[in-house]
Order: structure tokens, then C-alpha cells, then sequence
């Protein structure tokens, strides 16, 4: 796939990105090339290939699941600027229309 200047400025500009006119020249034939990679991948035939959540099948390893910290939570709350009934009371950011 060959992308013109114009389809790379418009792509830079979707990222938010700020790429000068000389920079244009350099990096289209960049991502030319590397759609050109994607769609050579996309021709490979994965149908026997079993889709992957890793690359080894290792069980995941877990940590024991002990209190390791104090409850704390009175002495967060006593500090809190605003607190009822155990929870945090924040200012109304979301304005109704």
C-alpha cells in the first residue's frame, strides 16, 4: 500500500501529531512499508493456529491472599474534610442540564 503526503498529514494530524512539510517526505514511504508488512501478515494462514493468552503455557502464579496492611480506615476518614454514614463526600462536579 502506498500512502500519499497528503493521507500521512491527514493521519498525523487524527494522532495529534505535529509533522512538518519535510518530514512528510520522510515518513511516508516509513508507514507505506509497514502497511505493506501488515497486509503480508494478514495473508498468512493462522487457521491451525491456536490463539494465544501467552506464549508459554504456564499456570499464573499467585500470591497468598493475607492481610498484609492495618485497617486505617478511621484514622483516613478523621482527616477527610467530609465524611457520612463511612464514606467520602466530594463536591458535585457534573452539572445538570
Amino acid at each position: 500500500m502506498s500512502l500519499r503526503p497528503e493521507e500521512v498529514k491527514k493521519i498525523a494530524h487524527l494522532a495529534r501529531l505535529n509533522v512538518s512539510e519535510s518530514d512528510l517526505t520522510y515518513y511516508t514511504p516509513q508507514l507505506s512499508s509497514i502497511l505493506d508488512f501488515v497486509a503480508h501478515m494478514n495473508e498468512i494462514d493462522t487457521t491451525q493456529v491456536e490463539p494465544l493468552a501467552h506464549p508459554l503455557d504456564l499456570p499464573q502464579r499467585l500470591r497468598p491472599d493475607d492481610i498484609s496492611e492495618p485497617n486505617q480506615r478511621e484514622l483516613f476518614q478523621s482527616i477527610a474534610p467530609e465524611v457520612k454514614v463511612g464514606l467520602y463526600l466530594v463536591p458535585k462536579v457534573i452539572e445538570e442540564a
